[in-house]
């Protein structure tokens, strides 16, 4: 089941919530390569999954991963 659209409802309120995170390098130094960010997709997948939430998108330059 998706919970990208699920909305959830709480004792006093109803919610949907969408976030959006980026991590850059120190300096934004060069580091991530197409195999690092293939190694990252399922961490952060998993990450997400811990939090009971998806990973919509990810996508990465060298120096940061949204």
């Amino acid at each position: 089941m998706s919970h990208y659209n699920e909305i959830r409802h709480g004792r006093h309120g109803v919610f949907l919530m969408h976030l959006h995170l980026v991590f850059a390098t120190k300096y934004r130094r060069e580091v991530f390569t197409k195999e690092i960010l293939d190694e990252l997709r399922p961490i952060c997948s998993s990450v997400c999954t811990d939090f009971e939430a998806e990973l919509v998108e990810f996508d990465g330059e060298d120096d940061h991963v949204h």
